[in-house]
């Protein structure tokens, strides 16, 4: 008897079938969840005022670059050159292109009011940390609502040499200009770097009917990224107007 009181009962394992049921309930559970919590964001944003009082420059670019390549330096005089227009620099948070243009945001603050700002992600199996040229970050986990608060921040995007990464930022808000999602915000690519995927969708999208040609009027490519800057004075300039008539009434 001593042997039968030692005995520890389990309930029985729950049949193959009911496991898959309640997994797959799970499933449901969140994507339920997540497509609730988009309607609340967008419930949110139709509160915002149409307009920021800010007029912030999101730069995409290459977090792979050191110091000591020459776009670097470009980059971080190109932010230099948009702080001093009152533009505060919003980039992705890290090293790289990122660092180049925080750093000129901070170079360029004549006035002490220009904001650096770094919308971090958390990757697996890297631990490279904001940049020190920083004066606000906000971290993101996923990639999706990182894009969202690019967009939601940002009057204009300048997108200079970089990979996968650049190029689903970029695209993704050319996308959202595309459809009208976006007004009144330029897109710029810099550079001979985004030239030869410009013409592969000349020659393969728009030659095969899967864009329109009108679509390549929605963004800009310069070779000079003082003419970027030109572009982006002159959208602040009519920003600046429209944020003046809504003051005045």
């Amino acid at each position: 008897m001593g042997d039968v009181k030692d005995l520890k009962l389990e309930p029985p394992a729950a049949p193959a079938r009911e496991r898959r049921t309640s997994s797959h309930d799970a499933g449901r559970a969140i994507d339920r969840i997540i497509v609730n919590l988009w309607a609340t964001i967008e419930d949110l944003e139709r509160l915002q005022p149409e307009e920021s009082r800010f007029f912030r420059v999101t730069i995409f670019g290459s977090a792979r670059i050191t110091s000591n390549d020459e776009i670097y330096g470009t980059v971080r005089e190109t932010a230099a050159s948009l702080a001093r227009l009152g533009c505060d620099i919003v980039t992705g948070g890290g090293p790289g292109l990122m660092a180049a243009a925080n750093e000129g945001a901070k170079a360029g603050d004549e006035t002490g009011r220009i904001r650096s700002i770094g919308l971090t992600i958390e990757l697996p199996h890297l631990e490279e940390g904001p940049n020190p040229y920083l004066d606000r970050i906000t971290a993101h986990r996923t990639f999706f609502s990182r894009l969202h608060h690019f967009v939601r921040m940002s009057q204009a995007f300048i997108v200079f040499p970089g990979g996968i990464g650049t190029a689903l930022e970029s695209f993704m808000t050319w996308q959202l200009v595309q459809v009208g999602m976006l007004k009144d915000r330029p897109v710029v690519f810099v550079g001979p770097h985004w030239r030869g995927l410009l013409d592969w969708m000349n020659e393969t999208m728009l030659g095969g009917g899967y864009v329109n040609a009108r679509d390549f009027d929605l963004v800009r490519i310069v070779d000079d990224p003082r003419d970027a800057v030109a572009i982006v004075a002159e959208a602040k300039k009519a920003f600046d107007a429209r944020r003046l008539v809504r003051e005045t009434r």
